[in-house]
């Protein structure tokens, strides 16, 4: 269902119309560009209930590999994630959890498939294409003509960006270090010492 097929041997492998040879560069440190597409780039995120799922599910996904979430964007047939690699797993497996996740709280809304196989893996070296890679995230919906600013997608991290809103995604930057520090002055004291 996910471009995933178990062999005899009980191993999971990807079906021959999976192109061959693309290489990741995993549990490098370094923050990640992941994209990934609806099954057949279908437009189902016009419907504002699978972005929410999505975002949703993004958190869990966060949360559940402790994983840092620097930016988003659901668009209606793709997910850009701006994205350190996990604490506890391997980014393949955060991925295929978020995207399996998403998919099995889809299944009420008669969406099936949901997602494309695999996905795009960008490794951000540097400050600035980290820095280029968020703002392409966060244009993106300008860009395709869904809004007139960046603020008006709901489905994004820059309204924390521009408002340090706490959204549904808990997002790594700045004003987010700055909250935890407040509510744990005494944890912060302590590792000063």
């Amino acid at each position: 269902m996910w471009g995933l097929s178990l062999q005899n041997s009980g191993s999971l492998f990807y079906d021959a119309a999976v192109p061959r040879g693309l290489q990741r560069f995993h549990e490098s440190g370094q923050s990640h560009l992941v994209t990934f597409s609806c099954y057949s780039r279908r437009k189902h995120r016009d419907d504002p209930r699978l972005a929410d799922i999505s975002v949703r599910n993004l958190e869990q996904t966060r949360s559940r590999f402790r994983l840092r979430v620097f930016g988003y964007v659901v668009m209606p047939e793709h997910v850009h994630l701006l994205i350190s690699e996990p604490e506890n797993s391997t980014l393949a497996r955060a991925i295929q959890g978020l995207k399996i996740s998403v998919a099995r709280a889809a299944l009420p809304l008669a969406v099936a498939p949901l997602w494309q196989r695999r996905y795009y893996d960008h490794n951000v070296r540097s400050h600035n294409s980290f820095v280029e890679k968020l703002r392409y995230i966060h244009r993106n919906p300008v860009k395709r003509g869904l809004c007139a600013t960046p603020l008006d997608w709901n489905w994004s991290s820059f309204r924390h960006y521009a408002t340090a809103e706490i959204g549904m995604v808990e997002i790594e930057s700045q004003w987010t270090a700055d909250r935890r520090a407040a509510r744990e002055p005494r944890l912060l004291a302590i590792s000063e010492e």
